[in-house]
C-alpha cells in the first residue's frame, strides 16, 4: 500500500516534495494526455474482495477501456460481469477530478446502492493516495468530494432530473441499462443539454433490453460510417463504442465458461457474460424468441391504421378492439390478424380517438378488408366489453351493427356482448399466445408489438407492462386468440392449426399465487 500520512488531505496547503522522484511523479499524473495511465498505474489501489488492499493494474482490455474513457469526449462501453468497469471508472474519475481543475463530475447509477458503491470505491483510492499527489478535500462526505482545485464529485440515482441545472465536465453513467426505460430517456433528454458546453460522457453497463436507452445510444454509437458510407472512428450520436466480453478477460476460458453457463442457465449467461440483449426480466415470451423477432415496415398506412399484408381471398380475418376512453392517457388497440394462418396484417393504436370514433374505425377496417376479399362472411370482429367497453358496446349500438361488415362474436353463455377480460381468461390466452409465438406458428411484423412484449413481464398473479410501459397491442392480440380458439370449435381446420402439438414448448413462468 503507499505510504500515506494522512487519510485526508487538509485544503489548500502547500505540498512539499521530499525528492526528485515525488516531484516527478506529480508532473508525470499532471500530464493530461498520459496522466491518467500513470496515475492508475502507481498510485490507485483498490479492495479485493479476497486479497485486501492490493494496486490496480489494468489488463489490456481494461487500459483499452481506460483509454477509450480518457480519449473521446462520448464513450459508450458494453462490458461483460466482473470485468473490472466500476472500478476502472472509480480510478479515472478520481485521477480526472484532482488533476482537471474546476471539474464538476456527476456519478449516476441505476440505484443509490450503485452510486454510492463507486463512490465508496473513489474514497478508498483517495485514501490511499500519498500526499504527494492527492488534492486536498474540502468536502468529504459519503455522497460529495470537494477538492481544493475546484474540483468536486457527486454521486446520484438516475431520475428524470438528475443532473439538471448542472455544469457538468464528466458525466458517468453505470448500469445505465437497467434505468427504467421512461426514466432513462427523460434523463438523457434533460442531461445532453448540460453536456454542451464541452461536457464528457461515460455510460457502461451490461445490457438488458435491447429496446432500452442504452441500447439505443449502443446501436448509434456502432453505426461508423458518414453520408457517403465511408467508415469513421466515431458513431451517428458521436460515441465512441466499446465491447468487453468474458472472453477478454485473461483469467477466464472454456472451462470457466460451462461452469458458470451451468450456474446461471444459457440466457443469463449469454447476457451477463457474452453482452447479448437477451431480456433479463421474466417475460411472457422467452427471452431467445424476443431477439429474434423483427418488425417491418407497413406496406399501406391509411390515417394511423398500419396495414403489413394484403387481405387476400380465402382466407378468414379477425379484428379485435381493446378500446379506452380517448383523452390522452391509456392507449386504445385493433389487432388485425390472418385467423387460419395466425398472421399479423395490420394494427391500429392511439390514445386520443374517442369511444364513437373507434367504432368507425372498426368499419373502415372491415371495409377494407371485404373490398380485398369480397367474402364478408370470412370477417369476424369483437370488443373487449370490461370497463370502458361497456361505453364501446354503447356506441357500437347507436353506429349500428348492421353498419359495420363482417360477423360480430360473442363469448358464448354471456349475456353481454364482446369478451370480459379476467385473470383466469387473461392468463390462458397469455400461455396460447406464448405457444403459438414461440413455436412459430404466429407471425407478427409491428415493431411496437414487439417492443411492448420485451416489457410485458410476470406481475403479480399474472402478465402485465413494466411500469411506465404500455400493453394496449398486446391487450388486443389476446383478445384475437380468444376470437380464433372460439371459431375452432366451429372449424376443423382452424383447431388444428391453433392446436398445442407435440413439440416441447417452454412452459409459463411461474407465478405463485398465496391464499
Amino acid at each position: 500500500m503507499a505510504d500515506t500520512t494522512t487519510l485526508v488531505k487538509s485544503p489548500y496547503k502547500k505540498t512539499k516534495f521530499k525528492d526528485d522522484k515525488q516531484l516527478d511523479d506529480f508532473i508525470k499524473c499532471s500530464d493530461p494526455n498520459t496522466g491518467y495511465l500513470y496515475f492508475m498505474d502507481n498510485f490507485f489501489y483498490i479492495q479485493h474482495p479476497t486479497r485486501g488492499a492490493i494496486q490496480y493494474h489494468p489488463w489490456d482490455f481494461q487500459r483499452e477501456l481506460i483509454e477509450t474513457y480518457h480519449k473521446y469526449r462520448f464513450s459508450i462501453n458494453l462490458m461483460a460481469r466482473q470485468t473490472g468497469k466500476s472500478t476502472s471508472a472509480a480510478g479515472y474519475l478520481l485521477w480526472y477530478a484532482m488533476f482537471v481543475p474546476d471539474s464538476t463530475v456527476l456519478i449516476a447509477a441505476h440505484k443509490y446502492d450503485g452510486a454510492q458503491e463507486i463512490m465508496q470505491r473513489v474514497r478508498y483510492a483517495y485514501e490511499n493516495c500519498p500526499d504527494h499527489i492527492k488534492a486536498g478535500a474540502v468536502d468529504y462526505n459519503k455522497g460529495n468530494l470537494g477538492f481544493d482545485n475546484g474540483s468536486r464529485i457527486i454521486s446520484a440515482t438516475t431520475t428524470e432530473n438528475t443532473g439538471r441545472g448542472l455544469s457538468i465536465s464528466l458525466l458517468y453513467l453505470d448500469e445505465f441499462a437497467f434505468v427504467r426505460h421512461t426514466i432513462a430517456k427523460e434523463f438523457w433528454t434533460s442531461i445532453t443539454p448540460t453536456l454542451s458546453t464541452g461536457g464528457k460522457a461515460i455510460i457502461t453497463s451490461t445490457p438488458n433490453s435491447d429496446e432500452d436507452q442504452f441500447a439505443f445510444l449502443w446501436k448509434q454509437a456502432n453505426k461508423c460510417e458518414d453520408e457517403f458510407g465511408n467508415p469513421t472512428d466515431l458513431g451517428v450520436n458521436g460515441f465512441k463504442a466499446y465491447k468487453a466480453t468474458w472472453k477478454a478477460h485473461p483469467e477466464r476460458d472454456e472451462a470457466w465458461a460451462e461452469q458458470m453457463r451451468a450456474q446461471l442457465g444459457e440466457d443469463r449467461f449469454r447476457r451477463e457474460m457474452n453482452c447479448e440483449f437477451i431480456i433479463a426480466d421474466e417475460t411472457l415470451i422467452n427471452p431467445t424468441t424476443l431477439i429474434e423477432l423483427e418488425g417491418r415496415e407497413p406496406i399501406l398506412r391509411q390515417g394511423q391504421v398500419r396495414w403489413y399484408k394484403q387481405p387476400t381471398k380465402g382466407n378468414i380475418y379477425v379484428v379485435a378492439l381493446d378500446p379506452a376512453i380517448g383523452t390522452g392517457g391509456d392507449f386504445a388497440g385493433i389487432q388485425i390478424f390472418e385467423a387460419n394462418t395466425t398472421t399479423q396484417i395490420g394494427e391500429w393504436k392511439h390514445n386520443k380517438t374517442d369511444i364513437p370514433s373507434q367504432i368507425k374505425l372498426i368499419s373502415s377496417i372491415n371495409k377494407h378488408i371485404i373490398d380485398c376479399t369480397k367474402e364478408p362472411k370470412n370477417l369476424y370482429y369483437s370488443i373487449e366489453n370490461n370497463t370502458i367497453g361497456e361505453a364501446a358496446l354503447v356506441s357500437l349500438s347507436e353506429y349500428g351493427e348492421q353498419n359495420i361488415l363482417g360477423n360480430f362474436i360473442s363469448e358464448p353463455g354471456k349475456k353481454r356482448k364482446g369478451f370480459t377480460t379476467t385473470n383466469k381468461s387473461k392468463l390462458a390466452a397469455c400461455a396460447k399466445f406464448k405457444t403459438l409465438l414461440e413455436s412459430k406458428k404466429m407471425t407478427i411484423y409491428s415493431s411496437s408489438l414487439i417492443s411492448e412484449l420485451k416489457s410485458f413481464v410476470a406481475l403479480g398473479q399474472g402478465y402485465q407492462a413494466k411500469i411506465g410501459e404500455h400493453d394496449d397491442l398486446i391487450m388486443a392480440s389476446l383478445l384475437v386468440v380468444r376470437i380464433i380458439q372460439l371459431l375452432g370449435t366451429f372449424s376443423s381446420d382452424l383447431d388444428s392449426h391453433i392446436r398445442d402439438h407435440s413439440e416441447i414448448i417452454m412452459p409459463l413462468p411461474f407465478i405463485a399465487v398465496f391464499a
